[in-house]
């Protein structure tokens, strides 16, 4: 796969380390001695102020965006989005503009949400945040707002929520190339990658990379969002858009797009007891930070399979997203439960 033709600009701290995680394994595997054998892929190390998928996606983003001459970047999340804070941290690094427009998704008026954790750090990175209600049309106010930059005589380079467009998603067809080369080099045979799936850009990344490259290995995403049938949907049709930039749509079968969503809870960034003890158990089994939303989430799905017997005998890969930045915001919800 020849991911210069695209013009990504560089600076993501990479290779992202590929390590094992002891600690959770004996913890799975102590009573029954059964279950997988758990490793991590850091993501969360990228490097861009303080990491995270999103800087993966970005390279190839950006390189897009400086190569029309844009000034102005303009992108959209949750309030305690992780995308949009490497956004922003992008632009500052770029020297260009932000505009970020934030949903207030989850209806909380707790000031540490909505004041502290990533919005925080948007702030300090220099963007200029807007805050519309839940259920907003996003794709209308990204457009209302680029169409406002570009009046004021800026040059727009809008970029969806989670940087999930064909364009971002080659980041991490980029990733599953980088996997497997670690993989082969320490003799690890990986039997399943378990990792979030939201915004659909790092799975489907995964599915293209893997199916171009003709590696077979599953990837499981554990939904933070929507129902199962449009999870896979969404990811199967960007999975497919990102192998055709790379030449190789065929190769992407729909039996490759697999979601979990039985883990959501109450919905997205609403957290549970098991969020909460996932959280705690990786942190003190592993030393791993998880953020509540995304990889809390899936840490939670992939406990509970395992605890369940879907892992046995497996090598499995977590893909840490990262996103412990929005631990900040959750502090009212934590407390007192971390006993």
């Amino acid at each position: 796969m020849h991911f210069s033709r695209f013009s990504p600009v560089r600076f993501a701290h990479l290779p992202t380390p590929l390590e094992p995680l002891p600690g959770l394994t004996e913890h799975l595997t102590r009573d029954t001695g059964q279950g997988p054998a758990l490793w991590i892929k850091r993501d969360d190390c990228t490097g861009l102020a303080g990491g995270g998928n999103k800087t993966r996606k970005l390279e190839f983003l950006l390189g897009d965006a400086l190569a029309n001459d844009a000034d102005t970047l303009v992108t959209q999340g949750a309030i305690q989005s992780n995308h949009v804070r490497q956004t922003a941290a992008a632009a500052a690094r770029f020297g260009m503009k932000c505009e970020i427009i934030l949903e207030a998704r989850t209806g909380s008026n707790a000031q540490d949400y909505n004041r502290s954790g990533n919005v925080l750090l948007d702030e300090l990175l220099g963007a200029r945040l807007r805050t519309v209600p839940g259920g907003t049309d996003m794709n209308q106010e990204l457009a209302k707002v680029a169409a406002e930059v570009a009046d004021a005589g800026g040059r727009p380079s809008v970029i969806p929520g989670g940087g999930s467009n064909s364009i971002g998603a080659l980041g991490y067809a980029e990733c599953a190339l980088e996997m497997v080369a670690q993989a082969n080099e320490m003799g690890l045979e990986i039997d399943r990658i378990v990792t979030a799936t939201g915004s659909a850009g790092t799975h489907a990344g995964l599915v293209a990379g893997l199916a171009v490259m003709g590696a077979d290995i599953p990837v499981l995403g554990i939904g933070v969002r929507a129902p199962k049938d449009v999870q896979e949907a969404n990811v199967f049709r960007l999975a497919l858009e990102t192998a055709a930039l790379l030449g190789h749509a065929d190769r992407v079968t729909r039996d490759m797009v697999v979601a979990n969503c039985d883990y959501v809870g109450a919905g997205y960034g609403l957290i549970d007891a098991a969020v909460i003890d996932a959280l705690k158990t990786i942190a003190r089994t592993d030393a791993i930070l998880l953020d509540p939303v995304y990889t809390g989430k899936a840490m939670k799905g992939l406990i509970a399979l395992a605890q369940s017997g879907e892992f046995d005998g497996e090598t499995v890969v977590f893909l840490h997203t990262g996103g412990a930045q929005g631990l900040f915001g959750y502090q009212t919800e934590l407390e007192g439960h971390l006993g």
